[in-house]
């Protein structure tokens, strides 16, 4: 059996998340099951960019700062670390107020700078991922609750995408981001490279609507954690209301057979998950309803059956980073506007994710909005 713990924690009041984050781990033997006396250990948080902890897009700072001084108190030396998708880390860590939890508990930064190849052991024969997460004693697993234009969910299993080097995620987006289940394998994958020891999922403010950058903050009050990311992420999705057919990662979790998928085999701890659960999280704009095509037929109906972005002139200001982003190179900046080539376009929605100003927007194909009237 997999167990996954929840708590309330009902705001990020410091001494409420370090007493909180302490009552979750207690069924799982505590911190010092998972950490000893000079292990190096990696906090593999969420800063996928520079946004202020209240935008809910990043892990946030005092969760952050819990495990950190938890880590410590086990005897272990913390390490904090992400590949972020806009601006470098220590920019982020600023912007999100990470970095200054660093400094304050003498925790260390440290940059995914250096790709290590991996050989994989299934779809996809090898991987490059950061040395710094590859050579960590533990990994912690730091998670946000977030809705996700692409996955619908992101949370346990996709944080660990963060491992990929900087721009070689836009390479792994253009491999397998056209086929959603593709990319769903593809991140379970990496996940099985090296599975973090503990993932504690910050779930106090969650996003909702058109995550995992562009939605909308929404307070859930709890803090989970287990040490099966998958077991995790099924019991997340339970909380936050997410259909199982809306779930890539759990779909190709269970096509692959991989422990913690299967519901029967999880547990929970804590707070009783009846009392756990919310209004269900509104989801992001339904942007492809291909499931099951033959390939012949998506193709063919591929404009007219998937959504796709689009840019807001009055909120562009033609920056750049979006065409800089796109996995395909299908943006480019022509006669002071955002052109986009459809074509090329894979639909993964990394613009929007990377937009630091919000100026992009979703355009349905018009199959697609016919067919939502009666989903």
């Amino acid at each position: 059996m997999h167990t996954v713990t929840i708590e309330r924690a009902a705001s990020y009041d410091r001494l409420l998340v370090k007493d909180a984050l302490i009552r979750l781990l207690e069924p799982l033997g505590g911190m010092e099951t998972f950490v000893r006396t000079g292990d190096r250990v990696l906090l593999k948080a969420n800063l996928l960019t520079g946004k202020a902890p209240e935008k809910a897009v990043t892990t946030h700072p005092e969760v952050v700062r819990g495990v950190i001084e938890l880590v410590q108190a086990a005897g272990g030396i913390p390490l904090v670390g992400d590949s972020p998708g806009i601006g470098g880390l220590n920019w982020v860590a600023e912007k999100t107020g990470i970095l200054a939890v660093v400094e304050a508990t003498g925790a260390q930064l440290v940059e995914f700078a250096n790709p290590q190849e991996v050989p994989g052991s299934g779809m996809f024969k090898r991987f490059a991922v950061a040395e710094a997460y590859l050579a960590a004693d533990k990994v912690i697993n730091l998670p946000k609750l977030k809705t996700h234009e692409m996955m619908t969910m992101t949370c346990a299993v996709k944080n660990l995408f963060g491992t990929v080097v900087g721009t070689a995620k836009a390479g792994w987006h253009l491999k397998a981001g056209a086929d959603r289940d593709m990319f769903a394998r593809m991140l379970l994958e990496i996940y099985l490279l090296r599975p973090p020891e503990l993932t504690i999922v910050d779930a106090i403010t969650a996003m909702e609507g058109d995550g995992p950058s562009s939605g909308d903050p929404l307070h859930v009050g709890l803090l989970l954690a287990g040490t099966n990311p998958v077991a995790v992420d099924v019991i997340a999705a339970e909380i936050a209301g997410i259909p199982n057919k809306l779930l890539y990662v759990e779909r190709a979790a269970h096509t692959l057979g991989l422990d913690g998928v299967d519901r029967t085999t999880i547990t929970t701890r804590g707070l009783p998950l009846a009392e756990a659960r919310v209004k269900a999280f509104r989801l992001p704009h339904i942007s492809d309803v291909q499931f099951g095509l033959p390939p012949f037929l998506k193709n063919r109906l591929r404009h007219y059956l998937t959504s796709r972005p689009c840019a807001i002139p009055d909120k562009c200001r033609l920056c750049g980073i979006c065409a800089g982003a796109c996995p395909p190179h299908a943006i480019s900046i022509k006669d002071g506007k955002l052109v986009f080539d459809y074509h090329a376009c894979i639909r993964c929605f990394c613009c929007r994710e990377l937009c630091p100003d919000g100026a992009l927007d979703v355009q349905e194909g018009a199959l697609l909005a016919f067919i939502k009237k009666f989903l």
